[in-house]
């Protein structure tokens, strides 16, 4: 069944729905039996983790009316299922394929759960920050043409008091010649080296010489700097804990690499182009 065809059964399940009685006291756990079904059991947590994959439209419907569209739904799937005596080959592969990535995250989770502690997080923000110091930012626009005599010429009708970000929208070859030349904040290093070196010798509204870099010429204009201050560890703890996360994840496959047997084909012993061909799994 498709998933276009199980919704529109789980919508036709709750525009028929009623309420259900009110529930009773027996405490309930993943394992609870909801149905049986010809000796195959359903339990809550099935319906739980059908819940999580239905689009949000179903997701925020009245409780007692997605607790019958769901086990309804499951009901559904295990007397279809349970017809089918042996599963064909891309179903076989596709359920392997799903129990390997399945596992696979589990691991991750634990290796990355584990890995999240106190210690881990001041140690990663001391390694990055420890010796950081507040940066100056810079607020620049430019213009950008393709010849020194080009820029050349603006420089002179920029000092006879042409506007800048006019001549920016009329001449600029570059992407931010319609916003007037502008390149907003930026902190040393992010840009080219000869253009990061020419903002960064420019006292706040003075225009540089022309600066030759690999797009062309540029004309640069400061227009304000400020001082960014070191980030705080609460501020950087997002990006410290994926940090964290992503190192021990990788520390881990590269464990479990050292101590595997792998022997792998490559694209020169099967031509990738197979990998579209269906038809080998029965598709």
């Amino acid at each position: 069944m498709t998933s276009r065809t199980w919704l529109a059964a789980l919508s036709t399940v709750i525009a028929l729905a009623i309420p259900t009685s009110a529930p009773g006291d027996e405490p309930v756990r993943a394992d609870t039996v909801v149905a049986t079904v010809n000796g195959t059991d359903i339990t809550l947590g099935h319906m739980i983790l059908l819940k999580q994959r239905l689009p949000d439209q179903y997701r925020q419907l009245p409780g007692d009316v997605l607790f019958e569209g769901i086990l309804d739904q499951l009901v559904q799937h295990a007397l279809l299922g349970n017809v089918i005596e042996t599963l064909p080959l891309r179903v076989r592969l596709t359920l392997e394929n799903e129990e390997r990535a399945l596992r696979a995250n589990e691991e991750m989770r634990r290796v990355a759960s584990a890995a999240m502690t106190n210690e881990a997080l001041q140690e990663a923000y001391d390694r990055i920050y420890g010796s950081a110091e507040p940066q100056t930012e810079y607020n620049a626009s430019h213009i950008l043409v393709t010849t020194e005599a080009e820029a050349l010429a603006l420089v002179t009708e920029l000092d006879g008091g042409a506007d800048f970000a006019t001549l920016a929208k009329e001449r600029s070859t570059g992407p931010s010649g319609p916003g007037g030349g502008e390149l907003g904040w930026f902190a040393r290093g992010a840009m080219v080296p000869p253009f990061d070196a020419a903002v960064a010798a420019l006292e706040t509204g003075a225009i540089s010489a022309p600066v030759q870099t690999q797009f062309g010429w540029h004309v640069i204009k400061l227009n304000e700097t400020r001082t960014k201050d070191v980030p705080t560890i609460a501020e950087v703890q997002g990006e410290l804990l994926d940090s964290i996360q992503r190192s021990a994840i990788e520390s881990r496959l590269e464990e479990l690499k050292a101590g595997a047997d792998i022997t792998r084909k490559t694209a020169d012993d099967i031509d990738p182009i197979v990998l579209d061909d269906v038809s080998l799994v029965g598709g």
